[in-house]
Formats: structure tokens, sequence, C-alpha cells
């Protein structure tokens, strides 16, 4: 059976895990992972190991799900001491270079505006010829840690990467980013880097009929797990997506802050998070929907429900372009997108500059300055992006948080006549710590972490956006709220929310002034003669 030409069925899942955590940018770069093994999966293992029933007690409140409480049960406690003893042995480079990041800090720190020459000698020894010491202009010491060298370093642990397959019935997902995968969750999990070629051939069976047993040849799948491996297949042929051939732009919503734009030369697709295929009553665009070749996909930045590798490696055989932000090499908050994604398999990675253009067929590409949503760190790669394809203009502004409004002032000229805006407005994120936590070596005080969050816009200043850039439509997007997002998201709003209510709110700014304004949910389609 395995030998003739079969489909992946429309249900088929794929987990991307490092270390038996489910993987996002930070743990993928060899800059920022040692730092998030050590100072967050470790420490959330050993609370588990000491405390089981405080973590189990802890989730039965929903409103602490994607709090730093492992869900598994007690009877496995057994289990995740073994991954905790594992991680400790196998992965102590990783222990290491998270202190010798804290000793340079503490080393740097030291020095009062002299010379950093004499410091060479004394970076701690793992971090020796992978960084340069550096003053800002107002004579802080600092330290440019070089990534690229580190991808060259026994640090990047493809041997800690692996996926995991499997097919769900619904959207229902446990929360992903707080508990490790234990052995025996999944017959299918498999120890193959993210750039392994066999995971595009398992996914362009979604469209392109293929032989199960080559792929499973190619992904090394055990004999014990042959009956599993089978089971994702199916000689039924997909639905057909439908070719766009009219002449202005087709602009689909897939959720969140996933958009493809369509025209007959060229398809965008934004920030791609898509549905599985399911029998469901909720109408939505599944992967069955997306062109078989999509020439451009936008990142806007690198947090997990914008860059997921989910997604992401169930479509590169797909991708024509990936194009991101550039990031800040002298943060370790603002690891490569380029690089995380050229490490990942992708063959066609550009990095696009604040007011750069890339010239596309019938239109243009302009990354547009995206400022606020992360807790006031350095992080560069970020991009809003202008999207303008058979005369018409989408500003794809993601969770743009318009902190100062007169940078839309100076932009508006440039931007010009906008046909649509799609705006994020969760305008009570998370604080710091909860996102970036495991990078800084101090805690942060309580009121400090509380009041640095990852905000996008609220009412009023969604309105100066509106006010400087003047769209004939708008959407507010990326707020989190279609249902197959809940395993890297956790969010439900009602009524009473404040994301809620100042979208809302800013929905009837909208309105007053002439302008259609909405805020669509689970999918959406116009097309802009």
């Amino acid at each position: 059976m395995l030998d003739r030409p079969m489909y992946l069925k429309p249900d088929v899942a794929i987990e991307p895990l490092f270390n038996q955590w489910y993987v996002w940018w930070y743990l993928i770069s060899p800059a920022t992972a040692p730092l998030f093994v050590s100072r967050l999966h470790l420490k959330l293992m050993q609370s588990f190991v000491a405390n089981p029933d405080v973590h189990v007690a802890a989730l039965q409140n929903p409103a602490l799900m994607g709090g730093p409480f492992i869900n598994h049960p007690v009877s496995r406690v057994n289990e995740v001491k073994a991954l905790l003893d594992r991680t400790t042995r196998e992965q102590a480079d990783m222990l290491a270079y998270t202190k010798a990041v804290s000793d340079l800090e503490q080393l740097l720190a030291s020095s009062k505006g002299e010379s950093l020459e004499p410091l060479y000698a004394k970076v701690p020894d793992m971090l020796r010829g992978f960084v340069e010491l550096h003053y800002d202009l107002a004579h802080r010491a600092n330290a440019r840690i070089m990534e690229p060298l580190l991808y060259r370093s026994s640090l990047y642990k493809e041997s800690a990467q692996s996926i995991s397959l499997m097919r769900v019935a619904g959207d229902a997902r446990k929360y992903v980013f707080s508990t490790p995968r234990l052995e025996g969750d999944s017959p299918l999990w498999l120890q193959v880097p993210y750039r392994h070629e066999g995971i595009d051939a398992l996914f362009r069976m979604r469209h392109t009929p293929g032989s199960p047993g080559q792929v499973a040849e190619m992904l090394g799948v055990p004999s014990s797990a042959a009956e599993a491996f089978a089971d994702l297949f199916t000689e039924t042929a997909p639905r057909k997506p439908e070719p766009y051939t009219g002449s202005g732009v087709r602009v689909r919503y897939f959720g969140h802050a996933c958009v493809l734009m369509e025209t007959r030369e060229v398809s965008v697709l934004t920030d791609p998070v898509i549905s599985y295929e399911f029998p469901t009553d909720q109408r939505r665009f599944t992967h069955a929907d997306l062109p078989e070749k999509i020439d451009y996909v936008l990142i806007t930045h690198g947090h997990a429900d914008h860059l997921m590798m989910e997604t992401l490696l169930q479509l590169r055989h797909r991708i024509g372009t990936i194009v991101v932000p550039r990031s800040n090499a002298y943060s370790l908050a603002d690891p490569s997108l380029r690089l995380v994604l050229e490490k990942t398999g992708f063959k066609n990675v550009i990095e696009i500059d604040d007011l750069q253009e890339i010239q596309i067929p019938g239109g243009s590409l302009m990354g547009i300055p995206f400022i606020g949503e992360h807790s006031d760190l350095a992080v560069q790669a970020k991009t809003a992006h202008l999207v303008r394809l058979a005369g018409r203009s989408l500003l794809m502004a993601a969770d743009s948080n318009a902190l100062e409004p007169r940078m839309y002032q100076h932009l508006s000229e440039l931007v010009g006549p906008l046909d649509a805006l799609y705006l994020g407005m969760e305008c009570e994120g998370g604080p710091m710590s909860w996102m970036y936590g495991p990078l800084l070596s101090q805690p942060l005080p309580r009121k400090m972490d509380q009041s640095r969050r990852l905000n996008g816009s609220d009412s009023a200043r969604a309105t100066e956006i509106l006010n400087h850039l003047n769209p004939k439509e708008v959407f507010i997007y990326a707020m989190g709220q279609e249902p197959w997002l809940r395993h890297v998201m956790v969010l439900q709003y009602d009524e009473t929310a404040p994301q809620m209510i100042e979208s809302n709110k800013f929905i009837e700014v909208c309105k007053g002034r002439g302008i259609p304004a909405a805020r669509p949910f689970l999918s959406m389609e116009q097309v802009l003669e």
C-alpha cells in the first residue's frame, strides 16, 4: 500500500521540537537557545519534579494556562526527571554558555569608559572569538555576539531537533510552550533536523501524490511506527485551490495575521498560521485553499504567532521567496530571522529594511517602521509591510503600537493613498518577563516588568494612525481569536475584555468618519477591483 501514489491527509499536523520542547525563534538561534534551556526549561522541570501537585492544581484554573506550569499528570514525574537529567548531562555546554554570558555582563559592568582592549583576555573562554566588545555613545560597555559564527559551533544543535507527526480531529490542543513532549506521546516522533528534505517530500503530498514508502525511508520511520505512518495517507485527492484570474486583487483572511493577497501574476502571504482541515461548522480557509506556489511570504516579526515554524515547515516547498525584517546584531533579544530560516532549510530568504522597496510582478513590497510591542527592548527585526498590487495598496501593520504618532505623519506622503489598513489591537499584552525573561541575567522588579508589556495599539493610538494614513478601509486582525491558535496563544476574549472594548471603540471611530471597519474572524474574502 505504501508504494502506490497517495496523498497526505488534510488533518496531518507537525510539531517541531527542540530538546522535546515546542520550537520557536529563540530555540533555534544558538545565541539564545542556551538561555531558554538553562533559565526556563530546566527551572520548569525542576519545579515539576519537586512539586508536581502544584502544577496539576494550577492548571485546573483556565486563567493560568500559558503560565509556568508543566501540563503532565503526577504519574509522569519520573519521565520529566529523566528528561531533566538528560538535558543537564547532554546540554552541559549550553549551561556553560549561559554562565559565560552572565560573567561577561559582570565584566563589562566594571568598565568605566576606558579602552576595552585589555578585557578581551578576560572574556570567558567559551565566548572568546565569538564576541566584539564595544561602547555605545553614552560610554556603556556591551558586547556583540557574532551569531553566524555560533551557528558553526557546537552550540547549534541539530541533534536536538526533532518532529512529531499526528492527525488532529479538531482545534483543541494543549498549550505548547510550557510543557515538554515525553516518550510515548506520539508514535511518530522522528529525530530529523528541520532542514531535512523528507519534510518537504511529505508535505508536498498534500497536493501532489507521492510514495509514502519512499518518504518513510527518507525520514527514517521505524517499523514499529509503520501502521501509524500509513494512517497519514489517503488515495482521495484533496480539494484543489481556486486560482484567481480576475483583474484586481483577491484578499483572503486565513485567521490571525495570515492574509493571502493574489493577482493573476503573483501571490503574497503574510505571517502564515493555517488551520488544518477536518469536519467543522466553522467556515475557514485551510492548506487546501493556498496556491500550489506561494511567490512571497512576508514575516512581520519573530513572535511565535507570526513566525510559526509548525506552519512554515509545511509550506517550505511551496514558497518562492520569504521576506523578513533585518535584526539588530547588537542585541541578544533580536537574533537574525534570516539565519533562523536559512539554517532550517528555506532557500531564498531576503531581509528588508525600513522604507526599502522590493519590486514584484505587478507591484512592490515596502518595509514600514513598526514600533512598540517588544517591551522597550532593542528589537529591530520587526516591520510592517506595505503591499502594492494591481494599483491597490494594503498596509499589514501587525502589532504596531503608535507610541509616537508623528512617525505616521512623516510616513503619510510616502505611503500615499491606502486602500486598506490591517492593524492588530492586542492592547494588553503580557509583561516583559513572560516572553523575554530567560534573556535576563538579573530578574526585573515586578513593577518595571508589569509596565513593560507586549502591547499593541489601543483605540486612541489606532486613531492616531488613522489620522495620518487615512485608509479607505480598516481591518482589525492578529487578535489571536481563531480556535486553531489556542495551543500557542490561549487567548479567549469576551465582550468585557480590554482588547474587545478598545477595538470596538476604534471601529466606531472609523464608521463615524465614513470608513468601513471590521474585525474579521475565522475567514473573510474580498476582491479589490
